[in-house]
């Protein structure tokens, strides 16, 4: 087994050395599309993170209030609220108290905010509901109330950004699907001048008995080896411009702005993966095609 093995590679390794200007091609070809197919997986799992913490809001509706509303008019709202159904509690929020919040999710950065002079955030309610339908209904009666400045209310964001993720995965499985079947294309060429190029040395083997399998064993190596490369080469690449991307946004932007961002580590592993197995898929596939016509006369 370790024999054929080894044959396997041998051979695969001097085949891809014979055809390098198509190897690159292959190569490149794959990389491409895991490239593409990358920066697709990178916006949706972000986009999928992002949701999911809004998600986590949905039950939360602020109801910020006008600077000159008095306390009285605060409480009424608030005991209204408290009454009815599907309301879990009311919540009162000074402006100190979410100015101390803003510092607190601005990290290291949170001494910016001591410098404001008057604190420019209002007073709110803040209305925990039970589902996303008392929400809305609670977002839509808030603002009609008396010293009520603004409502702000999360169940829009998570739809749009639920529409935004669906697109984003239907988009990447139909140019994922368009570029696998080119990439098995161009594997299956590029293994294709190797076995013209050992069409006699292959009717020997096979006259004096050798199974296709053996036979199509360094060329299913060949395919394999070719799409690890590109996966190897793609992973590189997105987690590079991931990284960049990352940098040039700077890390105090993110921690202001509230937004999760998928680790570099979590995502160079996870890509690592599933390029790995999508290059070995594709190349097996192409070396497949390649042989079937040849071994079957």
């Amino acid at each position: 087994m370790f024999r054929t093995m080894g044959y396997n590679i041998k051979q695969a390794l001097s085949q891809i050395n014979r055809n390098k200007a198509m190897t690159f091609t292959s190569v490149l070809a794959i990389t491409a599309m895991m490239l593409i197919l990358g920066l697709f997986f990178v916006a949706t799992i972000n986009i999928n993170l992002f949701a999911e913490v809004v998600k986590q809001d949905f039950d939360m509706v602020e109801i910020y209030m006008e600077d000159d509303t008095s306390e009285g008019i605060i409480k009424q709202i608030a005991i209204d609220y408290e009454g009815q159904e599907s309301i879990n509690k009311v919540e009162f929020r000074s402006k100190e108290d979410a100015l101390e919040i803003m510092k607190q999710r601005w990290g290291d950065s949170g001494y910016l905010l001591e410098n404001l002079g008057d604190n420019p955030l209002p007073n709110s309610l803040i209305v925990y509901v039970a589902d996303a339908q008392t929400a809305k209904k609670v977002a839509e009666s808030a603002i009609d109330f008396d010293g009520v400045e603004d409502v702000k209310y999360y169940q829009e964001t998570v739809e749009k950004l639920t529409q935004a993720t669906d697109f984003i995965q239907l988009a990447s499985l139909v140019i994922m699907i368009f570029l696998v079947l080119v990439s098995i294309v161009v594997v299956s060429n590029t293994i294709k001048l190797t076995v013209f190029a050992r069409a006699k040395e292959i009717r020997i083997m096979k006259y004096i008995g050798a199974t296709n399998w053996f036979v199509r064993g360094p060329f299913f190596v060949e395919g394999i080896i070719i799409g690890l490369i590109a996966a190897a080469i793609s992973t590189g690449l997105v987690s590079l411009i991931y990284d960049n991307i990352m940098s040039i946004i700077g890390a105090d932007i993110i921690r202001i702005l509230s937004v999760p961002i998928v680790p570099l580590e979590y995502l160079a592993i996870n890509l690592a993966i599933i390029f790995a197995a999508l290059g070995v898929g594709i190349g097996s596939c192409g070396s497949v095609v390649s042989m079937r016509r040849f071994l079957d006369k």
